[in-house]
């Protein structure tokens, strides 16, 4: 358990992007959620009261992770791991995701300067005008994704936690080597679950045996541990497939998933 209990670890997710870097593929992501594997959860489905909108679901609090919609805008959250920030009462982030997915989007950059402090500290990933922007909620900035390599996990966008660059650099390497790309390979990168040297960790508050086993792309321990990967592939067509691999707590995988959306 972390010692500041499960609201500060909540949430915990890793994003790999790569934009403009692939022949087929002008959008690449590949993204991990981590979470207590007692939360209910329910697999990515196009849900029933946004049926253009797929994505995974939080029993718990209702919300989402990750997701895309039909019109092939994308959003993801993580949350930024800092004690000091931490609100038991705050709004659950998760419903963030899905605000930013539905036809009529409340998300852009002045309604969350407005109403991040409603929430605990997030970053949050999302399509704005055809473009991939990252908010800061505890920065209050707001900064298009540009064309290249980029990491997002639990600081800021593009930080030199050694897990980060680590997938980064496998990302690199894969889509450099690799014509067309596969998903399965992919996956593989974002089950590693080699663990930076203590010298490397960042300090975030949450003790030295987590900030261990949190420098994994793949974590997995009794209680808590990665639950899924997402993969991306947005073609140039505007079509995307989305795949999908859930996790039981010994890392085992189950109920893969892959959807085809055409873009509309």
């Amino acid at each position: 358990m972390s010692p500041y209990g499960q609201k500060v670890l909540y949430n915990m997710c890793i994003l790999f992007i790569a934009i403009d870097q692939h022949q087929d593929h002008p959008l690449v992501i590949a993204a991990n959620r981590d979470e207590f594997h007692v939360r209910p959860t329910k697999s990515a489905y196009f849900w029933p009261d946004h049926a253009h909108m797929l994505a995974g679901q939080d029993l718990q609090a209702g919300g989402t992770w990750l997701g895309i919609n039909q019109q092939g805008d994308f959003a993801a959250l993580t949350n930024i791991r800092d004690r000091h920030y931490n609100n038991p009462n705050a709004k659950s982030r998760g419903e963030l995701v899905s605000l930013a997915l539905q036809q009529k989007q409340t998300i852009n950059e002045q309604w969350l300067l407005a109403h991040c402090q409603d929430y605990n500290p997030f970053n949050l990933i999302y399509s704005d005008n055809n473009r991939l922007v990252c908010f800061n909620s505890i920065t209050k900035t707001q900064v298009e994704l540009a064309a290249g390599f980029h990491a997002i996990c639990n600081g800021a966008l593009d930080d030199v936690w050694p897990k980060m660059a680590y997938g980064e650099q496998l990302l690199e390497q894969l889509i450099a080597e690799q014509q067309p790309l596969s998903a399965e390979h992919l996956f593989a990168i974002m089950q590693d679950p080699s663990q930076a040297p203590d010298e490397l960790l960042p300090e975030t508050g949450v003790g030295l045996d987590w900030e261990r086993k949190l420098s994994a792309i793949f974590i997995k321990s009794a209680d808590y541990g990665t639950r899924s990967t997402s993969v991306l592939l947005k073609h140039h067509s505007g079509s995307t497939d989305f795949y999908e691999q859930s996790y039981t707590p010994d890392g085992s995988i189950f109920n893969k998933q892959h959807f085809a959306l055409a873009k509309t």
